[in-house]
């Protein structure tokens, strides 16, 4: 581990220190490596459900885009994929951590919403930058023990107010936006 990846929460803080693990540390690794087996044990796949929020604070334009677990399956390995043939001239891992920010946990019970927010960039080997700039509200729920992602809102402007450009994760091809069509 590197100063840009260390848990923000205390190991005494069971709930929220697991929840970042989760989120942050295996979801970029995991991600970075196009290896969807170190997070496919993060999901409830039974309850599963993912919002695709169109880059707009508008949910009249936010769309069912993910209602299972294999459809969103198949869009991260494409977005990983896709990544992984970029060059970079900075670490991408470095710039994703330092990107990222998981601060907000709300725990009841036995479920969370979690805020993870993405505000940086990531140089390519060109000279031109990736934006990052997106956030993505998750809910979990603690299952037997262990959380787990049972679905998300997410593409979503940061800050909310402001559509705009956010960024390669954004690349999902969702056919025309639902006010154009």
């Amino acid at each position: 581990m590197s100063n840009y990846d260390i848990n923000p929460f205390p190991s005494t803080d069971n709930d929220r220190y697991a929840i970042w693990e989760m989120l942050v540390l295996r979801d970029i690794d995991a991600f970075l490596q196009q290896d969807w087996s170190m997070v496919a044990d993060d999901f409830i796949e039974a309850e599963f459900i993912g919002i695709h929020g169109q880059n707009t604070d508008n949910p009249d334009h936010w769309t069912l885009a993910f209602p299972d677990l294999a459809t969103y399956k198949a869009e991260w390995l494409r977005q990983a994929e896709a990544f992984a043939g970029e060059k970079f001239s900075n670490d991408p891992r470095e710039a994703i951590h330092n990107a990222t920010l998981l601060r907000d946990i709300e725990i009841s019970g036995d479920r969370a919403l979690v805020h993870k927010k993405f505000d940086g960039h990531i140089t390519k080997a060109d000279g031109t930058k990736d934006i990052l700039n997106w956030q993505t509200i998750y809910y979990c729920k603690n299952h037997y023990d262990s959380w787990k992602i049972t679905g998300f809102t997410g593409y979503l402007p940061n800050p909310m107010g402001v559509s705009k450009n956010m960024g390669f994760s954004n690349n999902i091809d969702q056919g025309k936006n639902p006010a154009e069509r």
